[in-house]
């Protein structure tokens, strides 16, 4: 029979993917739990080596006797739309101004993407959610 570790606390981080450091915000995040900085580094680096260039966000489960365990998530949306795009950044004054077209296959190949770390199941839910940040980006959705 197993026991459970008692979970003292979760931690969410957004990371570059293989160039993870003990700098802050990771070092002051997790040295505040006792947690081995360096372990998760080098866990976190080995794990996301070949997303290089990405932001790839993590979900750190600390454990009361100092170990965790991480999960990694999908690139923001926003990240995944600029790189879709191939834009550097949003616009400054959304609603006035529009930096890009997102097409309709381009917004459901981003929602089939990222749907699982969505709240929902549904490729339309996950179309709207897609769309809505590609508007606050100032991204017009297209045909």
């Amino acid at each position: 029979m197993t026991i459970a570790k008692k979970v003292l606390t979760t931690v969410k981080v957004k990371l570059n993917a293989g160039e993870a450091s003990p700098a802050p915000p990771l070092g002051p995040a997790l040295g505040q739990h006792g947690v081995a900085i360096m372990d998760f580094v080098k866990a976190y680096n080995e794990r996301t080596a070949e997303l290089k260039g990405q932001v790839v966000p993590a979900v750190i489960t600390i454990y009361e006797d100092r170990t965790f365990d991480f999960e990694t998530k999908k690139a923001p949306v926003a990240d995944m739309i600029k790189k879709e795009l191939k834009i550097d950044k949003g616009s400054g004054e959304t609603g006035r101004e529009e930096v890009a077209t997102l097409k309709q296959q381009q917004v459901e190949k981003i929602a089939k993407e990222k749907i699982q770390d969505f709240n929902t199941e549904d490729l339309e839910a996950a179309k709207k959610i897609v769309a809505g940040t590609a508007k606050s980006m100032g991204v017009k959705i297209g045909e």
